[in-house]
C-alpha cells in the first residue's frame, strides 16, 4: 500500500495537476495510514496493560500456592494424629482380645472405620499434591512468559536508545540549525524545521537539508526492522501557490520529498510511511513569527517492530 501511495503522489508531482478523483484517493489512503498509526499506539498501550495484568496474576498464583502449602501442612498433621489414634486403638484391641466377641467386633469395626478415614485422607493428600504440582508448573510457565516479555521489551528499549545515539552522532553537525533528536514514549522523534529543508511554499529539499536526510538514511539502512513515519507540518498561513491546493497538499508533498531521498539511499520502502498533518498539530503558537517557524517542520518518527511482543502475548 505504501508503494501505491508513493506512486500516486509521484504521479501528482510529475503532472503538477491534482484531479478531484486522485485527490480523494490520496486522502482515503492517508486516512487509512493514520488509523494504522493510531492502532500501533493503541497496541503499545495494550501491551503495557497485558504486562501489568500478567504481573498481577503471578502475585495471585503465589498467594494461592502459599495457601495450599498451609493446607498441605494441616492435612499432614491430621494424618499423623490419625495414625497415632490407630496405634492406640490397635493396643486397645490387643488388650481386649480376651473379651467377648461382640466387644471385639465393635473394636474391629471402629478400627476399620478409622482405617477407611485414613485412606480417604491419604487420597485427598495425594490429590492436593497433584494439584499443587500443576499449579507450580503453571506458575513457572507464567513466570517464564513474564520474564521473556520483560527481556524482549528491555531489548527493544535498548535497541531504540542505541539507534537514537547513532542518529545523534550522524546528525551532530545539524543540531542547533533547526534539527532536534528526542527519545519519547519508546519512539525516536527527529524534527527538522523547514529552514533546514525547504524554501517558503516549496517542497524541493535544499542541499543542506538533503545532506541531513542522507545522514539519517545511512543509519536507517542498518536498522531494517525500524518503522519510519514521515510527517509533514505547516503553520496556519494559507498556501498561495497555483500548483497545489492548500496546506494539506503542501505537507504531504514535503513528506514524500523526504521519502524519496530515503528510498534513493537504500532505505526499504516497506519501512516507510508518508503523512501530511497540515497546520493541525502545532508545537508552538502561530501568533508569533518564531512559533510559525517551529510549526513548519518535518517530523521523522521511528518506532520498533512489535511483532515479536505480540506473538509472545498470544502464545
Amino acid at each position: 500500500m505504501k508503494n501505491i501511495v508513493s506512486i500516486l503522489v509521484t504521479a501528482v508531482v510529475l503532472t503538477s495537476c491534482v484531479t478531484k478523483k486522485k485527490f480523494t484517493e490520496l486522502s482515503d489512503k492517508y486516512n487509512r495510514l493514520s488509523k494504522t498509526n493510531a492502532g500501533l499506539i493503541s497496541q503499545n498501550d495494550e501491551l503495557l496493560k497485558n504486562k501489568n495484568k500478567l504481573a498481577s496474576n503471578l502475585e495471585n498464583l503465589q498467594e494461592q500456592k502459599s495457601g495450599l502449602d498451609e493446607e498441605l501442612k494441616a492435612l499432614q498433621q491430621k494424618i499423623a494424629a490419625s495414625k497415632n489414634n490407630y496405634n492406640q486403638l490397635q493396643s486397645s484391641y490387643d488388650n481386649l482380645s480376651s473379651n467377648s466377641s461382640s466387644a471385639i467386633n465393635a473394636k474391629v469395626k471402629e478400627n476399620q472405620k478409622l482405617l477407611s478415614e485414613l485412606e480417604s485422607k491419604e487420597k485427598i493428600l495425594l490429590e492436593e499434591k497433584a494439584n499443587l504440582k500443576k499449579l507450580k508448573e503453571a506458575l513457572e510457565a507464567r513466570s517464564k512468559r513474564i520474564s521473556d516479555l520483560e527481556a524482549l521489551i528491555a531489548s527493544k528499549e535498548a535497541a531504540m536508545q542505541k539507534l537514537k545515539n547513532a542518529i545523534s552522532e550522524a546528525l551532530v553537525g545539524f543540531e542547533g540549525k533547526g534539527l532536534t533528536v528526542e527519545n519519547r514514549d519508546g519512539k525516536i522523534y527527529v524534527s527538522m524545521e523547514n529552514k533546514l529543508l525547504f524554501k517558503s511554499g516549496q517542497w524541493a529539499v535544499g542541499a543542506n537539508g538533503k545532506n541531513a536526510v542522507v545522514k539519517l538514511a545511512e543509519v536507517l539502512v542498518n536498522n531494517p526492522t525500524i518503522n519510519v513515519l514521515i510527517e509533514g507540518h505547516t503553520d496556519n498561513d494559507p498556501y498561495n501557490g497555483s500548483v497545489i491546493k492548500d496546506n494539506w497538499d503542501l505537507s504531504v508533498k514535503r513528506a514524500t520529498a523526504i521519502v524519496r531521498i530515503l528510498q534513493r539511499y537504500k532505505v526499504s520502502p516497506k519501512q516507510i510511511t508518508a503523512a501530511g498533518r497540515s497546520e493541525y498539530l502545532p508545537v508552538a503558537p502561530n501568533s508569533t513569527t518564531s512559533g510559525k517557524a517551529k510549526n513548519r517542520r518535518i517530523e521523522i518518527i521511528l518506532s520498533p517492530n512489535l511483532d515479536e511482543v505480540t506473538k509472545l502475548l498470544n502464545e
